[in-house]
């Protein structure tokens, strides 16, 4: 059940993180924000199927990513490079470390 929810979460903080970029990304810079977004999910998959890791570990790890990203940015993912600096970077990296260490524990019961 645990695997469900973490599959769950990773859409739909995906899901969440491409309508911001959608609706806050604007110019020269929308199309390769957008694009690079879309194609993260199916190069991750196909990356740690090459290197022979399992897919559950980088899908724990990007919903973490995208999860921590919304909470620093406040569901406006532009932030980070617009007006965050080192600070928000920064935050955003623990609270990803944080969340990745965690979920690994709660998922596979370490």
């Amino acid at each position: 059940m645990t695997v469900l929810a973490v599959w769950v979460l990773c859409a739909v903080g995906w899901g969440a993180v491409l309508a911001g970029l959608r609706r806050s990304v604007h110019g020269p810079a929308r199309g390769p924000a957008l694009f690079a977004h879309t194609a993260t999910a199916a190069g991750i998959v196909l990356l740690f199927s090459l290197i022979g890791f399992g897919s559950l570990h980088a899908t724990i790890a990007v919903t973490a990513e995208w999860w921590a990203l919304l909470l620093v940015t406040g569901f406006r993912p532009e932030r980070l490079l617009a007006t965050g600096g080192l600070g928000r970077l920064a935050a955003w990296a623990a609270l990803t470390a944080a969340a990745t260490l965690g979920a690994t524990r709660l998922v596979f019961q370490i």
